[in-house]
């Protein structure tokens, strides 16, 4: 005879509503398990408890990540105060700033899958109630979400905040302005000791980085979701506040696993929707999609990179946020943050009505708006800073199942110039900054992709130096990824890669190519099917360990370049079969 993993070892013993945990602390033959349990501070009383895990992403490495055992401390407060019992967990993280423009970057995506990975395999191997993940730098956000829909069980996610901005002079700064620095130092704008002043000023203490670049746009994301809790990302790292924000979740995670409101109850279409809506109205990162994507592969549920176009295409940009405006997060926490940008959407009709990890309804979070008097990070769709959205899914020639173009910090619908191709993020990097490429060109950066890479780098350290540079008449398409700090006319996620054969890869120095953002196509003035005979991808580079691993086993970034088996077809709409067909 079996027994399922989720009932009680004992058939005599009843499990407590949603409680997992009593096939570990409950019945004689549990003996065992409770003298470990004993050992690590459990008494009689707490087995009757719910076993809530903190999963921490802490390390001490960024300043994104480096405060987050502080805040673990609160939400174990909460937790016990609640009526549970806490254990902790560390996973990994990789830090997307310092790794940027460094192989080390090829591990920044694939820590995603880890972290999701590991989350699981702690919580499914303690059999444990609920989950907080306390979260911070980039990858660690979607992870966690990823996680919590595959288990669906209680969770929620909680980050650690934004970082403040740096000054210098009387400017404030954000990690933007030293990348684009390094630009300006290459192009001789800037010397050593005014790079220095920038390196030195852009980081002031702990917290991620500040413009809406991803952690900021996948904390609002998730807070719109429905998974976070509203008002809780807002607080920036070093806030006081922020300590009664971790004692809230601490106490909204046992509440929602008494109550058995597994994760799935937040991670569905409608809450999926409003989260794209959300990610285009605040201009935020490209990453956003992929995402998203994944989160919605993991839960189940019929949402992809069409539906995520659709949010842009009925959300404006209302809120004048970095990169391509002029105020970072602590700006809009300050101003009225995710609840006032969340009130603007469900005033307009943008986004439904849901439920959320408080216990309440987004609509009835939003209504508790405050708006700052005076404020001016968030307009209104009367008056948007971008009447489109922060981004468009494209297809054409070149990306016959998508690619992701930055709308944001520019206002081009049509780019035609000739290619300059590069098989590697440095190559491009170098071309940029020894004056290889000019006014008028199409960057192409290719084998950056999911396999490619693999890891899908982003090519911060290329866009930047083009500011840096003051080079603003460029496009730049890729088949890797982009910063959330990136911006200006570039496209990326471009599919299929160029290391499983698609046709980025044929394309060649000095060929025309033309990308239109009205029409949604990016085409290649010369015959791909006569250039594809007798073509082979080129070698990629060999990888072991876990870069090989997912090599193996990754899907196209239109698929939100999973690892599990089997993900959906990707999204590619009507117009794109036929032209592909044709």
């Amino acid at each position: 005879m079996t027994t399922d993993a989720s009932s009680p070892a004992d058939p005599k013993i009843a499990l407590n509503g949603n409680r997992r945990s009593a096939v570990v602390t409950q019945g004689p033959n549990r003996a065992a398990a409770r003298s470990y349990l004993r050992a690590a501070g459990m008494s009689d009383a707490d087995f009757d408890k719910p076993m809530i895990a903190i999963v921490n992403t802490w390390s001490t490495i960024t300043p994104c990540n480096m405060h987050l055992d502080r805040l673990a401390n609160d939400v174990r407060a909460g937790i016990v105060a609640a009526g549970g019992w806490p254990v902790d967990f560390n996973t990994v993280m990789v830090t997307d700033g310092i790794s940027m423009g460094t192989p080390g970057m090829k591990a920044s995506l694939i820590s995603r899958e880890v972290i999701a990975d590991s989350i699981e395999l702690a919580v499914e191997g303690h059999q444990l109630d609920g989950v907080v993940c306390i979260v911070g730098c980039d990858k660690t956000i979607p992870a966690a979400a990823m996680a919590l829909a595959r288990m669906d069980i209680p969770g929620l996610v909680y980050y650690g905040g934004t970082i403040m901005p740096g000054t210098v002079g009387t400017a404030e700064v954000s990690v933007q302005e030293v990348f684009e620095a390094i630009g300006a130092h290459g192009a001789g704008k800037i010397d050593d000791a005014q790079l220095k002043i920038v390196e030195s000023a852009v980081c002031p203490g702990a917290g991620a980085c500040g413009g809406q670049f991803t952690a900021n746009t996948m904390a609002m994301a998730l807070s719109v979701m429905g998974i976070s809790p509203m008002g809780a990302n807002d607080v920036p790292a070093v806030d006081p506040s922020k300590a009664a924000e971790g004692e809230r979740c601490g106490r909204l995670i046992v509440e929602r696993t008494l109550a058995g409101d597994n994760a799935r109850k937040y991670i569905t279409r409608d809450s999926l929707k409003n989260a794209a809506v959300a990610v285009s109205a605040s201009g935020g990162s490209t990453n956003a999609v992929m995402h998203l994507t994944a989160i919605a592969i993991e839960a189940g549920v019929d949402f992809g990179v069409e539906d995520c176009h659709q949010a842009c295409v009925e959300a404006p940009v209302i809120c004048d946020l970095k990169p391509g405006g002029r105020f970072l997060a602590s700006h809009l926490y300050a101003a009225g943050g995710t609840r006032l940008v969340t009130q603007r959407l469900a005033e307009a009709g943008k986004i439904v009505d849901a439920p959320t990890v408080t216990g309440r309804s987004l609509f009835a979070e939003a209504v508790e708006a405050e708006e700052a008097p005076g404020q001016i990070v968030v307009t209104t769709m009367d008056a948007p800073v971008m009447a489109r959205g922060s981004y468009a899914v494209i297809y054409g020639d070149i990306a016959p199942e998508g690619a992701i173009i930055k709308l944001t910090g520019h206002a081009i619908d049509v780019f035609e110039g000739p290619a300059c191709v590069f098989d590697s993020e440095e190559d491009a990097f170098h071309a940029v900054q020894d004056g290889s490429v000019g006014e008028g060109d199409v960057i192409i950066i290719r084998y950056e992709g999911p396999r490619g890479g693999p890891g899908m780098r982003e090519m911060l350290q290329v866009t930047a130096a083009l500011k840096g540079r003051g080079i603003n008449n460029v496009a730049l398409l890729t088949d890797g990824r982009f910063s959330g700090a990136s911006y200006g006319f570039v496209a990326g996620h471009v599919s299929p890669e160029a290391a499983v054969g698609g046709p980025i890869a044929l394309v060649r120095d000095g060929d025309r190519i033309r990308i239109d953002v009205t029409n949604r196509r990016i085409d290649v003035d010369v015959d791909l099917a006569t250039r594809r005979a007798g073509f082979s991808p080129r070698a990629i580079t060999p990888v072991h360990g876990v870069f090989a691993k997912y090599r193996a086993s990754v899907a196209s970034a239109s698929q939100g370049a999973v690892t599990i088996p089997n993900p959906p077809p990707a999204q590619v709409p009507a117009a794109a079969k036929a032209h592909q067909e044709a």
